[in-house]
């Protein structure tokens, strides 16, 4: 009898369910397989899942919760091996266990930090967690190394892992692209584009400044889209789009489909991801494979990911974000650069390497290598 492989794929519209729904895809796709796969859904997004992999659990109980502990324990009950691509492990599970912590943004940001959820729940968990584990998984150097320091692991028990850019992203018709936009959106003309959740450490205030600051000194006029909803951190922003006086030049897109967020990146004049902190940065890579230009900080894993296909700036300086985005918009020849560089730079993060890693990784923990 195969062995049998439990992931935990309940989480479906952020970086992280992009990642379990990749990684189910491709170990389904994979030719005569030494390990079969079950994965623990939530009832609602169970259809996708369904569709690429034969055997679900449904767990509906609330993320982070007690009674969560013990429903993932029952729904990996009899699994060689269970890969929980969060730090929200069931603290009593006794058999082989993975884990995948792309961020510690929890314990690191200083607005979440110094949470009592914080403190209460990701600090100790993200510890068990590592320890518990028999081995982890991240995104970046730049997470791995964040990892051994913070939470005081052996380097050995971290893997460095990228993520992946779908076949889907893609370089297409900036004409036709913009005209569904418009149409879509009801967007016109040139315009930049931020994709991502909206919590502190994406900069969001920042961006808002760097923009009202190009608008004074007249030199571009670009409006912008955020595709991100975030119920907590949204109002503040749209209040200091209300102060700046960008309420005509800033769109608020809560969601868009996985379907039409490359049409939107190859509509875009640019991509700009001003984060302080982040595992892998997942629009950024994403938007150089559609062949748009990006503009995005120099710091956590950014530049890793980046490499010299982007235009960098210090995030925590409104002068040097302003400068970065007037020195690409105002360029041709540096958008065409930079979307030259780009391609070739994404061409690096494949989720098709990204599967055979971590299938790797669990015949190692199998015993199957």
């Amino acid at each position: 009898m195969a062995a049998e492989v439990v992931i935990d794929a309940r989480f479906v519209k952020t970086g992280l369910g992009r990642y379990t729904y990749n990684l189910l895809a491709g170990l389904a796709a994979r030719q005569n397989p030494d390990f079969a796969i079950r994965a623990i859904v939530q009832r609602g997004s169970a259809d996708p899942i369904a569709s690429i992999c034969g055997r679900l659990v449904v767990v509906d109980t609330p993320i982070y919760s007690l009674s969560e502990q013990i429903a993932i324990l029952r729904a990996a009950s009899g699994c060689d091996l269970l890969h929980v691509p969060h730090y929200n492990v069931p603290l009593l599970y006794r058999g082989r266990l993975l884990i995948s912590i792309s961020d510690l943004v929890h314990i690191m940001e200083p607005q979440v930090r110094r949470t009592a959820a914080s403190w209460c729940y990701a600090r100790p968990m993200l510890n068990l967690a590592a320890r518990k584990a028999r081995h982890v998984i991240t995104v970046s150097e730049y997470s791995k190394q964040q990892i051994v320091e913070h939470l005081r692991i052996t380097p050995a028990k971290v893997s460095v892992i990228y993520n992946g850019v779908g076949p889907q992203f893609r370089v297409q018709d900036r004409q036709e692209c913009a005209r569904r936009v418009s149409q879509s959106l009801d967007v016109q003309g040139p315009f930049l584009l931020y994709v991502g959740n909206l919590k502190p450490h994406k900069n969001l205030g920042r961006l808002l400044q760097a923009l009202t600051l190009l608008r004074q000194r007249r030199l571009v006029d670009p409006k912008m889209l955020v595709v991100g909803e975030d119920a907590k951190w949204k109002s503040g922003l749209v209040e200091e789009c209300a102060r700046l006086g960008l309420q005509n030049a800033v769109r608020f897109v809560p969601y868009v489909s996985d379907e039409f967020l490359p049409v939107l990146y190859a509509a875009a004049d640019l991509v700009i991801l001003p984060s302080t902190l982040e595992g892998f940065g997942l629009p950024v890579a994403e938007a150089m494979a559609c062949g748009t230009p990006v503009a995005c900080s120099n710091a956590a894993s950014l530049p890793e990911v980046g490499g010299d296909a982007v235009e960098y700036f210090d995030p925590y300086s409104v002068e040097d974000m302003a400068t970065a985005i007037e020195r690409v918009l105002s360029s041709s020849s540096r958008q065409a650069e930079l979307r030259q560089k780009g391609l070739q730079q994404a061409a690096r993060f494949r989720w098709k390497e990204c599967v055979r890693r971590h299938a790797e990784i669990y015949r190692g923990l199998l015993g199957l290598n």
